[in-house]
């Protein structure tokens, strides 16, 4: 089964619980605080495998998850990490966050590996809060919560020419003549499922790399057939070599088909349109007779608008040499650096910008302010209000992060009610 794109679930490790606990030794009564720190969970790994070639491993399995670390233990032992989770993609797969469609990171070129989601911190024992003042203190950082998105993976093949036409014209046959690629050949109506790269070896170190890709037809940029799928493997070709059935063995017009195959490229998108093409007048060893009449018309259409055509065989390799060493030279004159994307969106800012985030909010019936958000939440997990200086870390929280400014900016007045989860105090300034 080829597939070329899917959507996932990844979540990274929670990071382990710090402990409480004190020194209970003999002749020690009074022993100080031992609870040890946790563990980091286990981050989301993306790396390429040069041996996978299809997405279809993911249709089966669609939630990988990172190992969550250990909770600390007494003694000031450290909880054990969890274990990061690699996940094996083929090269030329593109990341992109399910819910904007925005680029997270293209593993292709230098990107071999990936770091999508990183596990969280482990939190810290009771130790490390221990101070002149506060020789047993009773509470312990809890870790970082897991991270979690659906992505959405899409394989676009990495190559210099892409070959593009109408099913059954003979750009299979074509590869396989010109490059190490062994794709299926056959004479039917059925189009290939998935591309098939090649090295195109013109001898003295000239080569570039060609792709088969699958055949089109009207309505692929409307998603008809498996249009969408097929035009995603077109993205990253610095130019096109247009296969076409100049012999006409199926009925079909040479001239409506090129104009068709281009319309459906521009609507797709039109920076692709605009990539430099030639036409591949193939099939001329089908001719029975009018083949320089044919060739004339094609070249008279199309040699206009700065087109060249070149008639071949891909069977009996007729013009073929001609037609790839033109390509090769047009190569040269092209942007030598590969198709790459960049990224649109980083999961790392977007989430800890909801982790930071809190909102202060007025209740008009019960006169009563309130105080939310995930940053809040995680402060009080690990800050002991009912002791002298965890309620003055909790105070000074607050007017640092801005809250107590927005608190005035409602209106609040001294004796109000605020209301943070499952506390209440009454404000004074």
């Amino acid at each position: 089964m080829f597939a070329d794109r899917a959507k996932i679930y990844i979540r990274s490790g929670k990071g382990g619980d710090g402990h409480v606990s004190f020194r209970r030794e003999k002749y020690v009564p009074d022993g100080g605080p031992n609870g040890g720190d946790g563990g980091n969970g286990g981050s989301v790994i993306f790396q390429i495998d040069e041996g996978l070639n299809t997405l279809a491993d993911f249709h089966q399995v669609r939630k990988y998850t990172a190992q969550h670390g250990e909770d600390g233990g007494n003694r000031n032992c450290h909880g054990k990490n969890g274990n990061d989770i690699i996940i094996k993609v083929p090269e030329g797969t593109v990341i992109k966050d399910a819910d904007t469609d925005k680029v997270i990171a293209d593993m292709s070129g230098d990107l071999r590996s990936y770091t999508i989601l990183k596990g969280g911190h482990g939190g810290n024992g009771n130790q490390h809060y221990a101070t002149s003042t506060m020789q047993a203190p009773m509470y312990a950082q809890p870790g970082q919560p897991a991270r979690e998105m659906y992505v959405v993976l899409e394989l676009k093949v990495i190559a210099d020419v892409g070959l593009v036409g109408f099913p059954n014209v003979g750009k299979s046959t074509l590869l396989s003549r010109t490059t190490n690629a062994k794709p299926k050949i056959a004479n039917y109506h059925f189009t290939t499922l998935h591309p098939h790269l090649g090295v195109v070896n013109l001898g003295e170190g000239s080569s570039f790399v060609m792709a088969d890709i699958p055949g089109l037809i009207e309505g692929a940029s409307e998603g008809v057939g498996l249009g969408y799928e097929f035009l995603r493997h077109i993205e990253r070709t610095k130019m096109f070599i247009h296969v076409v059935d100049a012999a006409s063995t199926e009925g079909r017009d040479p001239i409506a088909d090129i104009y068709a195959i281009n319309k459906e490229l521009e609507a797709y998108n039109p920076d692709i349109a605009k990539r430099p093409q030639v036409i591949a007048a193939n099939k001329i060893d089908a001719f029975y007779d009018g083949a320089e009449e044919t060739i004339r018309k094609i070249r008279d259409e199309f040699e206009s608008k700065g087109i060249r055509v070149f008639p071949i065989s891909a069977v009996s390799g007729q013009g073929v040499r001609e037609l790839l060493y033109y390509v090769y030279e047009q190569l040269k004159t092209l942007d030598q650096e590969p198709v790459i994307f960049e990224q649109e969106y980083d999961p790392e800012t977007a989430i800890r910008l909801t982790e930071d985030a809190y909102t202060v909010s007025f209740d008009d019936k019960t006169r009563e302010y309130h105080v939310e958000g995930p940053k809040i939440e995680k402060m009080l997990g690990y800050t002991n209000l009912e002791s002298e200086k965890g309620f003055v870390f909790f105070q000074n929280f607050l007017k640092t992060n801005g809250i107590l400014d927005e608190l005035e900016r409602l209106g609040i007045q001294d004796g109000d009610t605020v209301h943070v989860y499952g506390w209440a105090f009454q404000y004074y300034k």
